[in-house]
């Protein structure tokens, strides 16, 4: 690294002006898939990956989850854990952690203004401007590099995973929890297109664990797997569960791997798609043991799983009224909702918030839900890329006449105002949901929690 570069004066002199420079970069360069200017970054940052142990997670719903079980029974095992996720769901912080504490202010601010001139240098060259992501990939890597020092990173996808910025690094240990319908603009319009974008974080040699269902993508995981000589370890062929029991807030499952059974292993997390995430992560700690001599006691284990919670993920942050925030923003996770909305919730009457990103397929979204909901309120998050209200709620009403069913559909683009009026409307033994893009979660958590808005960023 150039020393006239990392000692030039600190351009940033409070965590503020840090956050706000890097999430600002959003709006200005937007999403850019690509490895080229993250390559470069790690280049003249002196490649701070290589010192790292990578659990690399990818997949459309689940990643978040399945990181929580593994950060939450590692850590619980004695060893420090760094965890990268997104997209945050308060503060620019909680999507870089050690042992499940975010990053503080004082290393956020030290690494922003590292990573500056550097993102400065690529910006005046033919790769363009990093963006808000790239220049968070490489804080994150700085931070547990040269700082944090954890044992493991469990490191999940930002958008895809063959251009992804994450992977620029080569991991211990793949995962790819699902493949379904998201970000179709950029990954693809089929199930075999984004499934090949997913496997792209498949390394050779590399061990991958799969809860991936439908035959034409795990056909193509098969493919890509035996071509990089990766083992694979696939639910359905070589691990499985069983549900023993599932009731609200508490759900229990057997697993049975290619190296031995757990049984009656508990989770508190919600709804039966958290079976599978549950599945996946015992796997990939199965493999861990086994491949790299991890140390994972029982007790340990059952304690993490159990214990293990997920902000923004059928998270009942009200009682009174009532309200259930989920992240559920594409037609798999609405299933999910769904499916625990008939199954573990009860209410006399469920009122419905949602807003939307315009990239995504929504309609059928639209047709798990609305047949359970009797209100929906339709809003915005507070974000510059947001899908107009009254297009989506067009889009209701079209889904609600072609279903034959009658729902009480209302626009309020001020979500502040559309929460003000699902909780008025919400009774006693009523339920209010709050669902859709993760950046409406965000904003509402971070109002009812604090009375403060979220930042912004993806």
């Amino acid at each position: 690294m150039s020393e006239s570069i990392v000692n030039q004066e600190a351009a940033f002199h409070t965590v503020d002006e840090a956050i706000s420079w890097i999430t600002k970069r959003m709006p200005q360069f937007g999403i850019q898939v690509g490895l080229k200017r993250m390559e470069r970054l790690m280049e003249l940052l002196g490649h701070p990956h290589r010192r790292l142990k990578f659990i690399h997670v990818a997949g459309t719903n689940g990643k978040g989850s399945t990181c929580a079980f593994l950060t939450r029974v590692l850590v619980h095992s004695g060893y420090d854990v760094g965890t990268f996720t997104s997209p945050f769901i308060e503060r620019y912080s909680n999507r870089i952690q050690l042992n499940g504490q975010d990053i503080d202010d004082e290393s956020l601010l030290k690494l922003a203004n590292l990573v500056k001139p550097y993102t400065d240098q690529i910006a005046d060259s033919d790769l363009g401007a990093p963006t808000m992501f790239e220049v968070s990939t490489a804080i994150a890597i700085l931070y547990f590099a040269r700082i944090a020092y954890p044992d493991f990173v469990v490191w999940e996808t930002g958008l895809g995973g063959r251009l992804d910025s994450t992977n620029v690094v080569n991991p211990i240990l793949s995962v790819i929890t699902n493949v379904g319908h998201d970000h179709m603009d950029i990954l693809g319009h089929s199930l075999e297109e984004i499934t090949a974008e997913k496997a792209g974080i498949i390394k050779p040699g590399v061990p991958v664990v799969s809860t991936v269902e439908q035959p034409e993508a795990i056909e193509i995981i098969e493919k890509i797997a035996a071509s990089k000589r990766s083992s694979l370890y696939l639910a359905g062929q070589k691990f499985s569960y069983e549900v023993v029991s599932s009731q609200l807030d508490s759900q229990t499952l057997t697993f049975t791997g290619p190296f031995r059974v757990i049984p009656s292993i508990g989770i508190s997390l919600n709804g039966q798609h958290q079976f599978k995430n549950a599945a996946a992560a015992l796997m990939t700690m199965e493999v861990l043991r086994q491949y790299y001599a991890v140390i994972i006691d029982d007790d340990v284990l059952y304690e993490g799983m159990r214990t293990t919670a997920w902000a923004g993920r059928q998270e009942m942050i009200q009682h009174n009224p009532r309200i259930l925030l989920d992240g559920a923003h594409n037609p798999e996770g609405a299933e999910a909702l769904a499916e625990a909305l008939d199954n573990l919730y009860t209410y006399k009457q469920l009122h419905f918030m949602m807003g939307m990103m315009p990239t995504k397929s929504h309609s059928d979204y639209l047709r798990h839900i609305l047949p359970l909901v009797d209100s929906l309120i339709i809003t915005e998050p507070d974000f510059f890329k947001k899908m107009d209200a009254n297009a989506l709620a067009d889009l209701a009403y079209n889904v609600a006449t072609e279903l034959g069913i009658t729902v009480t559909i209302e626009v309020e683009k001020d979500y502040k105002t559309a929460l003000r009026m699902l909780t008025d409307r919400t009774k006693p033994d009523d339920l209010a949901v709050v669902s859709g893009t993760l950046y409406l979660i965000s904003d509402v958590r971070s109002w009812i929690l604090y009375g403060t808005d979220s930042d912004k960023g993806w």
